[in-house]
């Protein structure tokens, strides 16, 4: 059944080119029917086409949202809530569905696709709610985290009208709620990390644990991973066992807990895969067969991806199954070891780890060295905190709870302690599997020249990492600024280059940019231009900007030469000169004047990337601030490495709902309380390259 699930996938995909692909499918499931008769080789090529058929349905389903057409303006609208309520940046937004619509004097009925609904803040409402919505439907469809919408409504006022009406959506809905309201309550990283162990909630959790979680390997088990279904499930028999009379009604009760999960969790693309292996094994079982692991997991990816196509370019989707074929495989490669549970535990996580490594660097570009061992220190402390934590939600258990959490705190401080241990890339990840997995079984050695192939497949043609633009990437250059402004149109745009040349040559590769159509030089400071010197070296620059000075220094001067040998266009842009650059939007703010600092004759820009605004201060300090007056942003990107040199009013005044302060280690006290203590006061997010690393900014 693997095969079939295989077959599947690459059907999706081909159906997702086009009709071409569903009968370029049609045409090869054929032939290989005629060619062998077999059942099986009939079952590959049925799976092959019913693929490429749910794959090019998926695909015209989502381009008749986009292409849907809705008249702008004023709407008042009934809608069903297709997502739940998300907070970014900008405020509040979800999909909904809308059902009526008022049309001069009365209520008409109005099915039309999704829209993005958003607001300055939503109130508390879920997945099958019905809510009243009044605002302007402006232009423009798109897709938000993966789904499609045909207009966006920005709402003025949203209020909620009714339950939903589903029964399952209820009771999921019901479920969150008693988990979201009763951790919502505790400000402690590990509540929020508990709400992410038991529902898949992470919007409490501070994006330095993300990282770290992330950067230990532990980020599965906030996604809500397979062990979390197990555990579920465990704990549902437990409270379904009287109405378990007989093997049908236990199977239906487990169904029924499933059905339950994943809608608590929703639809988590792990859970989706854990939850159909469990459901075909408890079918089976009623109806006398014992399926395989490998059979339960092709019929599962097989229901999930002709169900729902989309999942066959799920990264969460794709790392979920891959680990679960690494532990069918190899799961039991260190059952020489004593005690057995040792064996059996490192093995599971070895294995996993190994499946999805070439994924993974693909996708991110580095996977944790001391993940297999993270993995099975925290395993245990994940299990605890999720049955403890769950059952002191559930019942209102303080002592249970308490201990939930105690465990949850376990994991976080896992996580920061291997966070910071070596993160491999494709070069060092092969080497350390070729030795590992070489020393232990010869047998191995096929399927590690496989895994070899593919990172270095990766290596060579994928970059590490891809925003999708408009993006605002904030780089971890050290202590010194850079900045990458990627529009949606295909501009490229770098502020400052950091203080070290192959760090930040470095860090372009990783997001495979290849060109700069304008380089910017806030100030000449060695940690603003030294790093663009490299750049403008190696990399085709369409134009350059600087602040203009009398003399520059020498970094500048290299600068300056580097861009005329190779015909960079150099210029002074005016105050108030705007440009867009493929889809980069900028003004020149400042300087206003000549200045005798150069910090604060830095240039300063307000960017535009969509509906993101972000204001570029380079390094200017309370003069030249208290000059250019109250500016208004969404992202402040805050000066001079938060340093004390800023004016507090001013920091205040732009009205930033996030900050971003790029800094690295230092013996100036960067950055100071203070303009922290004064940014969070004002209500923005702080984030620190030094302890979030690239921070990536998105339009909602």
């Amino acid at each position: 059944m693997l095969g079939a699930a295989a077959f599947t996938w690459v059907g999706v995909v081909a159906g997702s080119v086009g009709g071409r692909g569903v009968a370029a499918a049609a045409v090869l499931g054929v032939v290989a029917a005629i060619l062998r008769s077999r059942l099986s080789t009939v079952a590959l090529a049925a799976a092959l086409v019913l693929g490429a058929v749910a794959g090019w349905g998926h695909d015209r389903s989502v381009e008749a949202v986009l292409e849907t057409i809705i008249e702008p303006g004023p709407a008042r609208l009934v809608v069903r809530i297709v997502t739940d309520p998300v907070t970014e940046l900008h405020g509040d937004w979800m999909l909904a569905a809308p059902e009526n619509r008022w049309a001069q004097d009365r209520w008409e009925r109005w099915s039309a696709p999704p829209l993005l609904v958003g607001a300055e803040e939503l109130p508390e409402m879920a997945v099958g709610e019905t809510a009243l919505v009044s605002g302007v439907v402006v232009g423009g469809s798109g897709t938000a985290r993966g789904r499609p919408y045909a207009a966006r409504v920005r709402a003025h006022r949203v209020e909620r009208i009714a339950a939903a009406d589903n029964p399952l959506l209820r009771a999921g809905n019901a479920v969150r709620d008693r988990v979201s309201g009763r951790l919502g309550t505790i400000d402690d990283p590990a509540a929020a990390l508990l709400a992410g162990f038991l529902i898949g909630d992470t919007s409490r959790l501070a994006d330095s644990e993300v990282e770290a979680l992330r950067r230990a390997g532990l980020s599965h088990f906030v996604a809500v991973s397979g062990s979390n279904v197990a555990l579920f499930l465990a704990v549902w028999w437990v409270v379904v066992a009287p109405l378990s009379l007989g093997v049908g009604t236990r199977v239906a009760a487990g169904v029924v807990g499933l059905a339950l999960f994943v809608t608590v969790t929703r639809w988590e693309p792990s859970v989706m895969r854990a939850a159909g292996m469990a459901a075909v094994m408890l079918v089976g079982r009623a109806a006398g067969f014992a399926l395989s692991g490998w059979t339960a997991l092709g019929l599962a990816v097989c229901g999930a991806l002709l169900v729902s196509p989309g999942l066959s370019t799920d990264l969460g989707f794709q790392l979920s199954v891959a680990a679960t074929v690494g532990i069918l495989i190899g799961a039991g490669m260190f059952s020489v070891l004593r005690p057995r549970w040792l064996g059996g535990a490192l093995g599971v996580t070895v294995a996993a780890q190994l499946a999805v490594t070439p994924i993974l660097l693909g996708a991110v570009g580095e996977v944790p060295l001391a993940s297999p061992v993270s993995n099975l220190i925290a395993a245990p402390l994940v299990a605890a905190a999720t049955i403890l934590g769950g059952a002191g939600v559930v019942g209102g258990l303080e002592p249970l709870l308490g201990m939930g959490i105690g465990a949850a705190r376990g994991v976080l401080a896992v996580a920061h302690a291997a966070a910071g241990l070596p993160q491999l890339d494709v070069v060092g990840a092969a080497a350390v599997g070729f030795l590992a997995v070489l020393g232990i079984r010869r047998s191995w050695r096929p399927m590690v020249a496989v895994a070899g192939a593919t990172a270095l497949v990766v290596a060579v043609g994928v970059p590490t990492r891809q925003p999708n633009p408009p993006a605002a990437v904030f780089l971890d250059v050290g202590q010194g600024d850079s900045m990458l402004l990627l529009g949606e149109d295909g501009g490229v745009v770098l502020v400052d280059g950091g203080p070290d040349p192959g760090v930040v040559l470095g860090r372009l590769a990783e997001y495979g940019i290849r060109r700069i159509d304008l380089a910017v030089l806030s100030h000449p400071h060695e940690d603003h231009a030294a790093g663009l010197v490299a750049v403008v070296e190696h990399l085709p620059v369409g134009e350059m900007w600087h602040p203009g000075f009398p003399d520059g220094g020498a970094t500048f001067d290299f600068l300056a030469d580097a861009a005329a040998e190779r015909g960079v266009e150099v210029s002074v842009p005016a105050l108030g000169h705007e440009v867009d650059v493929g889809g980069v939007g900028l003004e020149v703010l400042g300087p206003l004047r000549r200045y005798a600092s150069p910090n604060d004759h830095s240039l300063v820009l307000g960017a535009r990337l969509g509906e993101l605004d972000l204001l570029l201060s380079g390094d200017v300090e309370a003069t030249a601030q208290q000059e250019l007056g109250p500016i208004e942003t969404d992202v402040l990107k805050v000066a001079h490495h938060g340093a004390a040199t800023s004016d507090i009013d001013w920091i205040e005044s732009t009205g930033a709902n996030l900050a971003v302060i790029s800094v690295g280690s230092n013996d100036f006290g960067h950055p100071s309380p203070e303009v922290v203590a004064a940014l969070e006061a004002s209500g923005a997010r702080v984030v620190r390259t030094d302890r979030d690393g690239d921070i990536v900014v998105r339009p909602p």
